[in-house]
């Protein structure tokens, strides 16, 4: 048996030929050697995968920089595997320059790497993504296209000193510029803070932030390597990660092993569990949604509290917990957590991970929780961790980290105070007149996924000046838009429907009285329905901020937080008969 048929055994389909680009390559006629040589595929090349690796680094995108040092050993992985590299670019979603948000722009990402891998020669894909929004973007479109398929991961920055403690990126920041609000910081400590974080390098926040939940969220649905979740950046690690993924995406093409056979709902419920063990970001719940609805799996928020109730809190990572992402993966991370929670009923253990073993069979071998990572008899905390709640106020729904906020304000009414502008919200919260008192609710409206669009991360308002000088560090916020997941305190997110569509968040008046009830899963506007209907007759629908573009065409298609704010013509498992789906070959 000859090298190429070797290479085509487990597809079905006979010889390597028929891998999918032998559409393009294959035969004699013009178009057929034109492709050949746009690819440079010369006689001993045929019958072997292509590979396309899409790039996300970017000189704007500090969280995506490593990819540079470590894209060599990916393609070394891919040759020595028997395949054939292809490096390719695509938008990198840099969280920290990109506004409104990021986020904006995700499903636009994730319908680049789908058209890019439908419309080019290539069997399977390896997508570098590390930054927020890069992660579930790559996660989607592997969703979608139906090729074999796995994520690298960028690794995590590192952690500089300040006095004498390790700063975590975005928890602490959000914790001193409190204290800077407060007056307790100066203004050459608040330049100190920022010559420390210069010092961070590149990679994704060091924080159990959304970038490093992402990671953890590919890692648990079998599309990143297991190890890969906090790989620091900067160490040989990494490199080694790059090396192994381009082995094992050839692999999966041999194999023909789809994303679909690794996508599961037991794998989308593994998740959602892991999510709630880290406390992690609240992000997570959106971009989860949209890889479900891809796939038609459900993972309404119903459900997903089911899946929440019972699971503790088990890894001491800030925003919950006191270590960093570095400590985690040096702990054992998923693999250890999963040794802690398989036994106990809290994970399907027969889940396939990116290597092919089930994930029962690889946690066996893992170090035995201990420090950083508990056991759940001895958790950080009890769950519930994360929670939705509904209400007359969320009738689809909304979302809160209990592990993150105020236990006594899990039980709460107070008058509401009301910000329809991100802007104003921030003036307005410095002014040391505003009427505000520690027992009202602050009411951030208006940045909802059509509303801004984008769904930027505005809802975790600062606590307002005079009162946290006062001392106050945490009051109820509710909001339909998102939080950083290295954010922290009593904040209810992603209410649905949006301000923007209709809901009753844009029927909230100063002084209303809002209430915030976790054990019932309760958030209600206590005001009558006679006067919120003739509150509906005089409310008119906000003005398009957008007449052209993207943000334009997203506004009129994104759904709502629920349903992962994907568009509303990407939803849906895609048919096997679109399987590999690609334009004619032919002259353009």
């Amino acid at each position: 048996m000859s090298a190429s048929e070797r290479d085509g055994e487990g597809r079905g389909e006979g010889p390597a030929a028929r891998y999918r680009s032998a559409e393009w390559f294959e035969g004699d006629d013009e178009v057929a050697v034109l492709n050949r040589v746009a690819l440079r595929v010369g006689p001993h090349d045929r019958g072997r995968p292509v590979i396309g690796i899409a790039d996300t680094s970017s000189g704007l995108n500090p969280c995506n920089a490593a990819f540079e040092l470590v894209l060599p050993e990916l393609e070394r992985g891919v040759r020595e595997a028997g395949g054939i590299p292809v490096r390719f670019p695509a938008m990198s979603l840099g969280e920290d320059l990109m506004k409104p948000s990021a986020m904006l722009y995700r499903n636009l990402l994730a319908i680049e790497l789908e058209e890019n891998a439908r419309a080019h020669p290539l069997d399977g894909l390896v997508l570098l993504a590390n930054c927020d929004k890069t992660v579930p973007a790559a996660l989607m479109a592997a969703a979608s296209v139906e090729l074999p398929s796995l994520l690298l991961l960028g690794g995590a920055r590192s952690a500089p000193r300040l006095d004498g403690r390790p700063l975590g990126s975005g928890t602490d920041l959000w914790r001193l510029l409190e204290q800077r609000r407060a007056g307790l910081v100066d203004a050459e400590k608040w330049g100190e803070v920022e010559r420390v974080l210069s010092c961070a390098g590149p990679g994704s926040c060091n924080t159990m932030g959304t970038a490093s939940t992402m990671a953890l969220m590919a890692e648990a649905l079998g599309m990143a390597l297991p190890g890969s979740t906090g790989c620091p950046s900067a160490d040989g690690e990494l490199a080694r990660l790059a090396h192994a993924t381009g082995v094992q995406v050839v692999r999966q093409v041999q194999q023909d092993q789809l994303p679909q056979h690794r996508l599961t709902q037991p794998a989308l419920d593994n998740a959602f569990r892991l999510l709630a063990a880290v406390g992690g970001s609240t992000n997570a719940v959106v971009h989860l949604a949209a890889v479900a609805g891809r796939l038609g799996l459900d993972c309404s928020l119903e459900r997903v509290d089911r899946l929440w109730s019972d699971v503790p809190l088990l890894v001491d990572v800030e925003p919950c917990g006191t270590r960093l992402i570095q400590d985690f993966h040096q702990a054992g991370g998923l693999l250890s957590l999963a040794a802690a929670m398989i036994p106990a009923g809290l994970l399907h253990g027969g889940v396939a991970t990116a290597s092919g073993a089930p994930l029962a069979d690889i946690a066996a071998a893992a170090p035995a929780p201990s420090g950083v990572i508990r056991t759940v008899a001895e958790p950080l905390r009890p769950g519930p961790t994360l929670a939705a709640v509904f209400g007359t106020l969320a009738p689809s729904g909304a979302v809160i980290k209990t592990a993150a906020a105020s236990p006594d304000l899990l039980q709460h009414s107070g008058r509401a105070v009301v910000f329809d502008d991100y802007k104003e919200m921030r003036v307005r919260l410095d002014d040391e007149d505003l009427a505000v008192d520690p027992e009202d609710v602050l009411v951030v409206r208006g940045c909802g996924p059509v509303g801004v669009p984008g769904m930027p991360e505005w809802g975790m308002a600062p606590i307002p000046r005079r009162l946290v000088a006062a001392g106050v560090r945490d009051m109820v916020r509710v909001t339909d838009g998102r939080m950083s997941g290295t954010s922290f305190g009593t904040v209810v997110l992603h209410v649905a429907p949006e301000a923007a569509v209709g809901g009753a968040l844009a029927l909230v008046r100063d002084g209303d009285r809002i209430t915030l009830d976790l054990e019932r899963r309760r958030l209600d506007l206590e005001v009558d329905e006679p006067e919120l209907d003739r509150r509906r007759q005089q409310t008119d629908p906000p003005a398009r901020q957008h007449l052209r573009g993207w943000p334009r065409h997203y506004q009129e298609h994104v759904l709502q937080a629920p349903q992962g704010c994907d568009l509303d013509y990407l939803t849906g498992p895609t048919p096997e008969s679109r399987r590999f789906v690609h334009p004619v070959v032919g002259r353009s």
